[in-house]
């Protein structure tokens, strides 16, 4: 009978304990979203590169609800507005309660959505709740529209198809202009007869169709859009500029050289008299030579042993400029210098040792 008092005694206090443990273990539900407060819908915003880095505005909202007490995540998201968030961009996640976008960041979530540069756009912006690393219990804010003027730092390009590269205008080599906006389009392209000039679609395509540009029949440098002729070149390396608001445009035939008081041994004299001739790979795209420079010394690379076009590097970035400073040489030795005009208006250099 003690036995037996015993065990039941046992059960009824494990019985009880998991009764207590039940107890204690609560279910979580989400019961409302968070609550979007700043900014208020319907604010505008034009963006700047010039200021990428600055705040340009924060989004604040309110707690979700949640029937337990836990760390909460929250996602911004953003769609073009009116499409009841089809295609959802990602634009932030966080734990706090507020989120700062710069101008660069709004700029990428706003060109992601789609918006066109330099025009304004509406975007619907969001924030979802979520708990847990598997985003379980997810709930929605209510939605805001801005509208926002996005910028590019891509400079506008025109393709220059031909018989260089099989009169394909989505793989043919780029001019690209000064700026957004601008129609100086500028580049170095092997040419190897005739070619044309084919502008992208509002899509951003290159393709037959569009606006293309050939020599308007005189051949005396002289664009047009319709009635055109194919524009001609012997085979050869040019710089390519062509305008296609005063519709006038240059081919200049160029071979490549280094010269400078660092290239002496080599080129005799105090080195800046003599070209040392480069050579192009049409493979690599690049000019290149192997030559012995002297430490300490500067070079420079002009065309055609002229100094009517020469490039030198004002920032010592490895970038170039025409006209640009000297480039210093580091220490004596033999060096693969490779000359890189293959990108519109971003021309490169790479001193390599040997």
């Amino acid at each position: 009978m003690k036995n037996l008092l015993k065990i039941s005694t046992l059960a009824l206090f494990l019985i009880a304990g998991v009764s207590c443990e039940n107890d204690d273990q609560t279910i979580a539900s989400a019961s409302g979203g968070p609550e979007l407060l700043t900014p208020l819908d319907g604010s505008s915003y034009t963006l700047s590169p010039a200021t990428a880095t600055a705040e340009i505005t924060t989004l604040v909202w309110n707690h979700a609800d949640y029937s337990v007490q836990t760390e909460v995540n929250y996602d911004v998201e953003v769609a073009l507005s009116g499409t009841d968030f089809a295609t959802v961009v990602p634009a932030g996640s966080t734990t706090n309660r507020f989120l700062v976008w710069t101008h660069e960041a709004l700029n990428a979530v706003a060109l992601q959505a789609g918006l066109i540069p330099y025009s304004a756009g509406d975007l619907d912006v969001r924030i979802k709740s979520s708990l847990g690393s598997n985003s379980e219990m997810v709930a929605y804010s209510n939605t805001i529209t801005l509208t926002i003027t996005p910028y590019t730092t891509d400079l506008p390009q025109i393709a220059v198809p031909g018989n260089h590269q099989g009169w394909s205008p989505s793989t043919a080599p780029r001019l690209a202009a000064s700026g957004f906006g601008q129609t100086d389009y500028e580049g170095y392209v092997a040419l190897d007869g005739e070619f044309k000039f084919v502008g992208p679609n509002g899509s951003g395509a290159y393709e037959w169709g569009n606006d293309d540009w050939g020599d308007d029949g005189t051949f005396s440098g002289m664009l047009a859009l319709t009635g055109e002729s194919n524009c001609t070149a012997t085979a050869g390396y040019y710089k390519i500029n062509a305008n296609t608001t005063t519709l006038a445009y240059t081919t200049t035939l160029t071979t490549w050289g280094v010269l400078g008081s660092a290239t002496a041994p080599v080129t005799g004299g105090d080195g800046w008299g003599t070209d040392a001739n480069m050579t192009y790979n049409p493979t690599t795209k690049k000019w290149s030579i192997v030559i012995n420079l002297v430490g300490g010394q500067e070079i420079k690379f002009r065309a055609n042993d002229a100094w009517g076009l020469n490039y030198g590097d004002n920032g010592a970035d490895a970038s170039l400029e025409e006209g640009g400073s000297n480039i210093a040489v580091p220490s004596t030795g033999d060096y693969l210098v490779e000359l890189d005009l293959s990108n519109p208006r971003a021309y490169t250099y790479t001193l390599t040792p040997q």
